[in-house]
């Protein structure tokens, strides 16, 4: 589905990402890990849209996405959360996903004064779309909560559902599990997996918690250095010796200290 090729992206003399190369296959959920620094955010910025490579080409099911505006990619079915959840804070967590669907009847000024009716309608219908995704994310008990009150990790299952209110193909997670306790965590991965399984959607997914990984990814990438040092289960990716020396510098006798 996604084909990253030979990726560059500097920041004056830093070489952020540094010829990334990899593909990801639709229907997988791919673990992306590396040490801090490692250039995996920067490459989900610039496959997302929100950084122009310095060199190199992205494709998304053949066609040629390089560059394009996170909008485009929104459109195309290309969509990434952030580390940092992104909540209308004020607004409801129904109301947060309501927001999410683009060319709302409600958005031009005619329709504000002669298409009241439609905009009702249309209100309606995302109000009880956005509930069936709550009641997924089994948090329909937050549908009135304001999202600026609810916890991290349910503002990250929040971010997971605004995915859900659009045709999402392709679903970039950056450390979905920052900051979210065991059992919410838990909760995110068994949505994932149900996404994946039940509507086929296709996950990248950066986190440093490697059990989560381990459940959830098959198969792992590892990046250092803006380069791609390894890809296989998390078992190969952990018994790799470049792998190794990336995290601790050391040889193969620490090798089940990666992640840790």
């Amino acid at each position: 589905m996604i084909v990253v090729d030979d990726i560059h992206k500097h920041f004056g003399g830093f070489r952020a990402v540094d010829g990334a190369r990899m593909s990801i296959a639709p229907g997988s959920i791919t673990g992306l890990i590396g040490p801090n620094g490692a250039g995996k955010t920067t490459l989900f910025n610039v496959i997302a849209g929100v950084l122009e490579p310095t060199s190199g080409r992205v494709t998304m099911d053949g066609e040629d996405i390089t560059g394009l505006p996170p909008h485009a990619l929104f459109h195309k079915g290309l969509l990434r959360t952030f580390q940092i959840a992104h909540e209308f804070s004020s607004m409801s967590c129904r109301e947060n996903l309501m927001m999410v669907p683009g060319a709302q009847v409600g958005e031009t000024l005619w329709n504000t004064w002669f298409g009241r009716k439609r905009i009702a309608d249309q209100e309606r219908a995302l109000a009880a779309k956005a509930d069936e995704v709550l009641e997924f994310l089994t948090v329909e008990h937050l549908a009135d909560q304001k999202a600026g009150q609810i916890s991290g990790g349910q503002k990250k299952l929040l971010e997971l559902g605004r995915t859900m209110m659009v045709d999402a193909k392709i679903v970039f997670l950056d450390e979905v599990g920052a900051g979210v306790n065991r059992t919410l965590l838990n909760t995110i991965g068994d949505a994932i997996l149900r996404l994946n399984r039940e509507r086929n959607y296709t996950f990248v997914v950066i986190e440093h918690d490697m059990d989560f990984i381990g459940r959830i990814c098959d198969p792992v990438i590892c990046m250092a250095e803006g380069k791609v040092l390894a890809e296989g289960t998390l078992t190969e990716i952990k018994a790799n010796e470049q792998v190794i020396e990336a995290y601790l510098g050391t040889g193969l006798k620490n090798k089940d200290k990666v992640g840790a």
